[in-house]
């Protein structure tokens, strides 16, 4: 029996096979893709409106996947966080912070115009910053997830490697924001799948053969992704573009998975999550 197939996270670049990719991800068995914003280095930004230069070409890429194919894509658009720590030097601290609080509200403008599902990939660098820009960085995600509550939609974040103790923080700026947990996405994320390890904030499982073995032997409140970049340079990164419906349908046969499981993966969470409409219609 057919059932939708999501990847939750994937990028596409303009000098990139984006669309081509997308059909191989169909081939593959692939029905529903999230994409979300990546940084293009042909558009430098200097003002937090230089954002929209940017998140129009996502949208444009976006547009053309679904009229060249028959996937159902999706868009998340946000300043994305190495920006913080990029233009610190160039533009200082209070231009920095306007910068990316003016991208965040771009991103939002996008939401309201229903071009975008959310907001994301927002959160802080992955590497490491100096003291003021992870404090700052921290105040431009609250931010953001406070634009994602009063806009009624969901954040996709961008961190450093997931701990108990960061699930923890990020959980507790959810509730600053009163967004509701499961409506934080951790973009990237290991097997932590019960509450007790992401306090209830929603786990964007890298569909690795160890993940998401693990992730299926604890239960099913997650989703899968393959990061995958579109990078000429480095293809098939960070996870090759067909990992998911691949992974999902070979361990469905291997049994790993269940009917049931691949329902709620693909399906309805999902929908609980972003208030999507999977189906194959």
């Amino acid at each position: 029996m057919p059932f939708p197939i999501l990847d939750n996270h994937m990028h596409l670049q303009p000098e990139g096979r984006n669309v081509e990719w997308v059909k191989e991800f169909h081939k593959a068995g692939g029905t529903h893709m999230i994409l979300s914003h990546l940084p293009y280095k042909n558009i430098k930004i200097k003002t937090g409106q230089d954002f929209r230069k940017q998140y129009e070409i996502t949208l444009k890429l976006a547009e053309k996947c679904r009229l060249e194919t028959d996937v159902k894509v999706y868009v998340m658009l946000g300043p994305y966080p190495g920006y913080m720590a990029w233009l610190w030097e160039e533009l200082g601290e209070e231009k920095t912070v306007e910068t990316m609080t003016v991208g965040m509200d771009i991103a939002a403008e996008f939401v309201q115009e229903g071009k975008a599902l959310g907001i994301g990939e927002i959160g802080r660098p992955h590497f490491p910053v100096s003291p003021a820009i992870w404090k700052r960085s921290n105040e431009v995600l609250k931010y953001g997830m406070k634009l994602a509550k009063e806009n009624g939609c969901t954040v996709q974040l961008h961190t450093e490697s997931a701990s108990t103790e960061v699930w923890h923080e990020l959980a507790g700026f959810a509730d600053e924001a009163s967004l509701p947990r499961e409506r934080v996405v951790k973009h990237y994320s290991g097997p932590a799948i019960l509450d007790s390890e992401n306090f209830g904030l929603f786990p964007s499982v890298l569909a690795s053969k160890t993940n998401i073995s693990v992730a299926a032997g604890k239960g099913d409140r997650f989703m899968m992704e393959t990061d995958f970049l579109d990078d000429p340079g480095r293809p098939g990164a960070v996870l090759a573009a067909t990992t998911v419906p691949k992974r999902t349908k070979a361990y469905l046969e291997s049994g790993i998975f269940t009917d049931e499981m691949v329902a709620r993966i693909h399906g309805d969470w999902p929908r609980k999550v972003y208030g999507l409409d999977i189906s194959l219609d």
